[in-house]
């Protein structure tokens, strides 16, 4: 068996910047262990897989270690597949996942996907989360991630936390962020119980944060950038209990698996 993979950079302009997604376009769903294992074999933070049917295009997203329900960067590098390799003439196509259906409109060279609006509660700073970045936070939400606000903008750049610490918390990684003097707000993100100590630019943690934003800055639309290593500059509105979550993608790679019969 053969199958096309591509790997694209999104959330980016130019190759080794934004985040690497491995993209599988496939004709049927192979068995879960193979798509795990072709994830594992990738070892990229993600490896999207996607079905045609009829107008809808079925998705799931795998880590190197588990499946996951959501994920913007893979849906990201996967509209980029469909859209400039496969080259589809519609401007809007819909994924439909576990997270429920989630539309990419091509806006330019900008690719927007618009994702539920998550909601945050907040909550008490963990100890682990304490002890593993060494500095409080200014407050914590929780909502599918741990949110850590702090007021410092060089401290988000530069911390290096303990990640065996972060592992023991109760949910899927924690972002931390404050606001910027050249963006709207800076963040980053660790995830790495799903073994990934830092994710170079999380489209999913953007649902969680605009909805903190939203109220702390009064404002719908905002420019933000994740300060990991790579690097990615991200664009949100909000419209309803929605999130319009807009970024570039770029190509870096194409090829073939091949896969004993």
């Amino acid at each position: 068996m053969k199958l096309k993979i591509y790997q694209i950079d999104a959330f980016a302009q130019n190759i080794f910047e934004g985040n690497p997604a491995a993209v599988i376009p496939l004709e049927e769903w192979l068995e879960d262990d193979l798509m795990q294992n072709i994830a594992m074999e990738n070892n990229l933070s993600e490896t999207a897989f996607f079905v045609k049917e009829s107008d809808t295009y079925h998705i799931r997203w795998f880590t190197p270690v588990d499946e996951v329900d959501m994920c913007g960067h893979a849906t990201l590098a996967s509209a980029y597949v469909i859209f400039e390799i496969l080259q589809i003439e519609d401007s809007k196509i819909v994924f439909s996942s576990k997270s429920g259906d989630l539309t990419v409109t091509k806006i330019g060279d900008k690719f927007s996907m618009d994702f539920p609006l998550q909601e945050i509660c907040e909550c008490k700073v963990p100890q682990a989360m304490l002890q593993a970045f060494e500095k409080e936070p200014i407050s914590c939400y929780k909502s599918m991630d741990y949110i850590a606000v702090f007021d410092d903008e060089e401290f988000i750049k530069r911390v290096e936390p303990k990640f065996s610490l972060l592992k023991e918390l109760d949910c899927r990684g924690v972002i931390i962020t404050s606001l910027s003097k050249e963006y709207d707000f800076i963040t980053r993100f660790f995830a790495p119980k799903y073994a990934i100590d830092e994710d170079p630019v999380t489209g999913s943690a953007f649902t969680q944060l605009v909805t903190y934003y939203s109220k702390t800055l009064h404002k719908k639309e905002f420019h933000a950038k994740q300060v990991s290593a790579r690097g990615g500059e991200v664009f949100c509105t909000i419209k309803g209990n929605r999130v319009e979550i807009a970024g570039y993608g770029v190509k870096y790679l194409e090829g073939e698996i091949r896969i004993p019969n």
